[in-house]
């Protein structure tokens, strides 16, 4: 796969194609699938994850090049050089590629499954106990099931997208299309102690002559098909929420409906049938891929874990030594770091239930990118708005496939009093930033966070964040104007504390990496972002390797920039850590001991968050919050276990000796335990002595990185 994409790109060039990046980060969560290190049921997951992953990827990533394909088809790649309609092409290669690995790691889980007692029916080979079972859920089931009989002139009726329905082609060329939608994905029973699990889709299609009585079935097939998502919400000038909000409602309707990118079979149709329903659904051929691995393997979630069969319990910690209402007074003197998901989002919550209650709060300020089902950051707002804060809520209703979602809750809010205004017009607000301003007198002060993720307790306990709480006023300060500016519907401008793109963060950005190109081989600069294709920064981050400037870059997904070229790159690493929970905390530093300037923030390295998103960025300061972000970047130097390394040729390699060495487990048994008190300064010196890490400001930075992992070998070896 990586050579083929070299060839693409060409041998001289340092820039990966994205799409191209974006297929081989998700082949690393396949390769967990894969890894029989991992427990039974989190390969079933990694496998899961890499099935929906896929699915988006074709809604968004080949949507989009399929509307370019048509509007600008000449148009080459930035990067790569490559036109849509051969990023289309390369794509739908490396998707057969690793679909049959997909199939041959699906064959192995079943196995090891049976193996724990856990049988999947299949109805090619079926005892009679089991086939008399499956047809009493048939039975129960079978009367929510609607059969739509097609002529053979009439057109398909509309398969709604990532629905399954099974297609029987009936004598007389005609179809019968069966909508799965009523019933559940599978059933379970338990026989004499096996578990036995039933996949409806395939029950309805093994029972189809019960269904279709008076029928002639010639073959059938379960069939998803995948609609271009690529619709956006056009204008957002300012008018009323309502209207707003039928705009949004107008462009999801309007999305399922699109034309489909993929259709996926599952079950053998001879070539005239296949041929058949190609014409029908009015798709290219090469859109069609049979596959063997289910649509939906959700019923991991009824397998009882035994034996190993799950990762070890880790819960998110709830209690990080302050109790309600001391928030604010730890928070005047210290700055606090939460770190998701290995604390929990509680604290914040607490937070703003602390800002309600306390008398000298005057408002609360927050963006709202993503939130949960039942959000207890909304209703800690609401609770604001109903003890008399003034409550704004920018709510940005264009978060892809959460849009549904916003809607509901931008009126909830409404309704519960809080102020409610949305991103603006050619700029998402991704944002995490939240502004507690308190008046004392005739004197304002404030409590600023920021945060690299969604306000959303759901993912706080799946994803890697940190999230930063200070009372600096310049922090506040700048945050207000923040608020002032996108609240009159204009980008928020320059400010000193807090860094917000897309007007000034890749500026300060490439300054502060021409700053370290100027040190040479002095220079240091360590980043953590989930994807990077910004042709500015890289080709800036190319010099700074050119002036031997040390480079690590910490990227769990898209990487267009190839390290290792003699030359060019040969003084920058690339790692990308997929493990147990996603990483998803974005991390910038620039030099190193007292010059290091070190920020977190909401935004990637990509072109979109730069130039098209309001992000937030605040630097962090004092040094226990510095020191706990530095131990974050260390951990992550010294994972062998859960991390790959890319070569120069666009590979990703893991390394020997990973045993015991998982960052996130490491970074887990540190904060799970650490505590902040109003009674003692926090406690930056343990932090290290805690983990067997060497001091920051002992060792050198490069010197640390070639130490590799030994501080947590031996005694300090993890669980």
């Amino acid at each position: 796969m990586a050579e083929k994409q070299k060839r693409s790109v060409g041998e001289e060039s340092c820039f990966l194609n994205r799409e191209l990046s974006w297929l081989a980060f998700n082949e690393r969560v396949l390769l967990e699938a894969a890894d029989s290190t991992v427990p039974l049921l989190e390969r079933l997951k990694f496998l899961s994850i890499y099935q929906s992953n896929l699915d988006e990827f074709y809604r968004v990533r080949i949507g989009i090049l399929t509307h370019r394909a048509i509007l600008t088809p000449d148009k080459r790649d930035e990067l790569s050089g490559l036109l849509p309609e051969e990023q289309i092409r390369e794509a739908m290669r490396i998707t057969a590629e690793q679909q049959v690995l997909a199939e041959s790691v699906w064959k192995g889980i079943r196995v090891q499954l049976k193996e724990n007692n856990v049988d999947l029916l299949d109805f090619k080979k079926i005892s009679k106990v089991d086939e008399l079972m499956s047809k009493k859920i048939f039975g129960d089931l079978k009367d929510l099931l609607f059969p739509k009989l097609i002529g053979q002139d009439q057109n398909l009726p509309f398969l709604w997208g990532e629905e399954a329905y099974i297609l029987a082609f009936l004598g007389q060329n005609r179809l019968a299309v069966i909508p799965l939608d009523r019933i559940p994905a599978y059933q379970s029973f338990e026989i004499e102690g096996r578990q036995k699990i039933v996949l409806t889709a395939q029950l309805v299609r093994h029972f189809l002559p019960l269904l279709l009585k008076k029928e002639t079935i010639l073959q059938s097939a379960i069939v998803k098909v995948t609609r271009n998502a690529d619709v956006f919400l056009s204008d957002m000038a300012a008018g009323r929420n309502e209207d707003l909000r039928m705009k949004m409602s107008s462009m999801l309707s309007k999305r399922k409906r699109e034309q489909p990118v993929r259709v996926q079979i599952f079950g053998k149709l001879t070539d005239a049938a296949r041929a058949q329903l190609i014409k029908k659904l009015k798709v290219p051929e090469r859109t069609v891929f049979n596959v063997s691995v289910p649509f939906d393997l959700s019923f991991r979630s009824c397998i009882s874990a035994n034996g190993g069969m799950r990762y070890p319990e880790r819960k998110p910690v709830r209690e990080i030594g302050l109790k309600k209402g001391e928030y604010f007074k730890y928070i005047e003197k210290h700055d606090l770091l939460l770190s998701y998901p290995f604390q929990s989002m509680l604290p914040f919550v607490d937070l703003i239930y602390e800002a309600a209650d306390d008398p000298e709060v005057i408002s609360i300020k927050i963006t709202l990118y993503r939130m949960s089902a039942s959000s207890k950051i909304a209703a800690a707002l609401a609770y604001a708005a109903d003890r008399g804060k003034d409550v704004l809520c920018l709510l940005e209703l264009r978060a892809r496939f959460d849009e549904q979602n916003n809607i509901d809750y931008s009126e909830l809010l409404e309704d519960a009093g809080c102020r409610v205004i949305y991103g603006l017009p050619q700029f998402k607000v991704h944002s995490k930033l939240c502004v507690i301003t308190r008046q004392h007198g005739g004197n304002l002060s404030y409590i600023t966070q920021v945060g690299t993720g969604n306000y959303n307790e759901v993912t706080g306990e799946q994803y890697t964040d940190l999230s930063l709480i200070t009372a600096d006023q310049n922090a506040g300060l700048d945050g207000e104007a923040a608020f002032a500016a996108m609240s009159a519907g204009r980008l928020p401008e320059a400010a000193s504390t807090l860094w917000i793109a897309p007007l000034h963060f890749k500026d300060r950005v490439l300054a502060l990496l021409e700053r370290e190109r100027q040190k040479g081989s002095a220079g240091r600069v360590a980043i953590k972002v989930n994807s990077m294709n910004n042709p500015e920064v890289m080709r800036e981050l190319i010099r700074c390797s050119q002036a031997g400037v040390r480079v690590e870059l910490f990227i769990r997904g898209i990487c267009c920039l190839r390290p290792g070229i003699p030359g060019q790159t040969e003084n920058i690493t690339v790692k990308s850590v997929v493990g147990r929970w996603l990483e998803h905390s974005r991390i910038y530093s620039f030099g190193e001991g007292e010059e290091e300037r070190l920020f977190i923030g909401s935004g990637d390295l990509l072109t979109r968050n730069l130039d098209h998103r309001v992000e937030a960025f605040m630097e962090v300061r004092t040094p226990e919050t510095r020191e706990q972000v530095n131990m974050v970047l260390d951990c992550l130097r010294r994972d062998r276990e859960k991390s790959r390394t890319m070569q120069a040729d666009g590979r990703y390699i893991r390394e020997e000796g990973g045993a015991g060495t998982s960052s996130q487990e490491a970074l887990y048994q540190y904060f799970s335990k650490y505590r902040v008190s109003l009674d003692r300064e926090p406690p930056a010196a343990e932090s290290r002595k805690a983990m067997n890490l060497p001091s920051a400001k002992q060792e050198p930075f490069w010197n640390r990185l070639r130490r590799g992992f030994r501080a947590l070998s031996g005694d300090g070896k993890q669980e």
